[in-house]
C-alpha cells in the first residue's frame, strides 16, 4: 500500500513536471495514517513573482513616461523664441503659429511682455495658451 501511493506521487509529479507546470512538488514520508503527503507552494511562489513582475514593469513605464515629460520640458526650454527679435521662420517653427501669426507678431514689434501678444489680439487665446512656455519677450539694454 505505501508503494503504491508513493508511485502515485511520483507519476503525479511527472506528469505535471512534463506539462510544464512550474510548480514545486515535495513528497513527504507518510503520516499516522499511511497516506502520502504532497506540498505544491510553487504555484504561490509563482503568482507573487508574477505580481511583483507585473508592479515592477508598471513602475518602469511610469518612470519612461515622466522621464520622456521631463526631456520635452528641456527642449521646451532651450528652444524658447525671443518675440522681438526672432526671424518669421523661427516663429513659424513655434507649434500652433503659422504664415499670419508670424506676419503679426513681427509687424506688432516690440513687446513689453510675452502676454501682449493675447492683450493686443494678435494671437487668439487658445494659441497663446499653447504657445506661452515656448516664447519670451526681451527687451534690449539701455
Amino acid at each position: 500500500m505505501k508503494n503504491s501511493i508513493i508511485k502515485i506521487a511520483l507519476t503525479a509529479a511527472a506528469l505535471l513536471l512534463t506539462t510544464s507546470m512550474a510548480l514545486a512538488i515535495e513528497i513527504k514520508t507518510p503520516d499516522l495514517k499511511g497516506a502520502a503527503k504532497a506540498n505544491v507552494d510553487g504555484a504561490k511562489a509563482t503568482a507573487d513573482k508574477t505580481k511583483a513582475d507585473v508592479k515592477a514593469d508598471a513602475d518602469k513605464t511610469k518612470s519612461d513616461a515622466k522621464g520622456a515629460a521631463d526631456k520635452t520640458k528641456a527642449a521646451a526650454k532651450a528652444k524658447i523664441v525671443d518675440i522681438n527679435s526672432a526671424t518669421e521662420a523661427e516663429l513659424k517653427a513655434i507649434p500652433g503659429i503659422g504664415d499670419a501669426y508670424a506676419a503679426k507678431i513681427v509687424a506688432g514689434r516690440p513687446y513689453a511682455n510675452k502676454t501682449q501678444l493675447k492683450s493686443r489680439n494678435i494671437l487668439p487665446t487658445p494659441v497663446y495658451e499653447k504657445t506661452k512656455d515656448l516664447i519670451i519677450a526681451t527687451q534690449p539694454k539701455k
